[in-house]
């Protein structure tokens, strides 16, 4: 696994640990078990010296490299190549990860796969449903131009990732069920959504990123086509296997971390010409006017104090999938660690972002 790795600033800070229970854990770079911290207990204060974080956010490393919060840290974070839900969630049941950067999804359905996490920070578009984060594509020739076309149509589904939600979404909106329509099920990495429309291996797939504009650029004279799909689509979380939150100095590190997190996005947003020439440029490979793109669909990011309404919105979520696919009904509630409920929204308060 490609990684790279910041050492620690040698800073030394005592841990205040708070009510801690009675038992021990081991975590990712921690081969030393710890008193393990209680669920209600409140986060320590100080990250004690040797504390190591592995994180797997590919995109937003870059921001708090480039913004200089990296070298503000008080423990190790190493950066693991990992991103997306299966990804994430094979690395935490391996136990060589600490925190992952997911959507929605992969939260509920690590629960229903034996390895419950909690939500430590969550982002959101500001007017989200002019900033979406997907449009469905249309394979080239497809009579579909509303939501309710797609009865009877081929459509990519890759289950447990928010694309495949998205798509249950879509059809719950649309008065649809399963039945009505064929899931295929594909994988939602790179160009294969929009592989699958041109070829007409499917014939709607949702689409993100640069593959909206791309697709259309490459298949618009073969007929295809993408339409909104009308609903938000917008949570970004990073969340932690219980296990982690246990660890008293893992827990004090990622709530540092959380802090970062939320100041390297206003960094981005202050900054997007250097954002756009240093990461979609140099290192991603993308044009500068693929890279405009994204900032421009992007939007304003919404790092809200309070979690009550994501919290509202992602039961009704749960509450979707788990009768569409059979799995048991969970508390959207027991998904979030409110302990860590306002802490990007305080570093943002309290400024600090270059």
């Amino acid at each position: 696994m490609k990684s790279s790795r910041h050492v620690d600033r040698r800073v030394f800070l005592s841990a205040t640990l708070g009510a801690v229970a009675l038992g021990l854990t081991a975590c990712a770079g921690n081969e030393t078990p710890t008193a393990a911290l209680a669920a209600g207990a409140p986060l320590p204060e100080a990250v004690p010296k040797g504390t190591k974080l592995v994180v797997g956010d590919k995109e937003h490393q870059k921001a708090l490299e480039f913004s200089g919060e990296v070298e503000k840290f008080t423990f190790q974070v190493e950066f693991a190549n990992i991103s997306g839900g299966p990804q994430t969630l094979e690395a935490f049941r391996a136990k060589a990860l600490d925190v992952g950067a997911v959507a929605d999804i992969p939260p509920i359905h690590s629960h229903w796969t034996g390895i419950p996490t909690k939500i430590v920070a969550s982002r959101f578009r500001q007017d989200p449903l002019n900033h979406a984060i997907y449009r469905l594509g249309i394979a080239p020739g497809v009579p579909v131009t509303t939501l309710a076309d797609v009865r009877g149509r081929k459509i990519a589904y890759s289950p447990g990732q928010a694309q495949g939600a998205l798509v249950l979404r879509v059809l719950h909106q649309a008065g649809l069920s399963k039945r009505d329509v064929k899931l295929v099920e594909l994988p939602s990495t790179g160009d294969v959504y929009a592989t699958a429309l041109a070829s007409r291996q499917v014939e709607v797939a949702p689409l993100g990123g640069v593959q909206i504009p791309r697709y259309a650029a490459k298949y618009a004279r073969d007929g295809a086509t993408t339409i909104p799909h009308g609903l938000r689509d917008d949570p970004g979380h990073l969340y932690a296997p219980v296990t982690v939150l246990g660890d008293p100095a893992k827990a004090a590190a990622i709530r540092e971390y959380v802090a970062a997190w939320a100041r390297a996005w206003r960094w981005r947003e202050a900054n997007p010409d250097e954002w756009i020439e240093r990461y979609y440029v140099k290192d991603q490979g993308l044009t500068a006017e693929d890279g405009r793109w994204l900032v421009e669909n992007a939007g304003v990011a919404d790092i809200p104090a309070t979690w009550t309404d994501a919290v509202a919105r992602h039961q009704e979520t749960i509450d979707l999938l788990a009768k569409e696919t059979g799995n048991k009904p969970l508390r959207a509630e027991d998904l979030y660690d409110r302990r860590y409920e306002s802490v990007a929204a305080d570093a943002l308060a309290a400024g600090g972002a270059r």
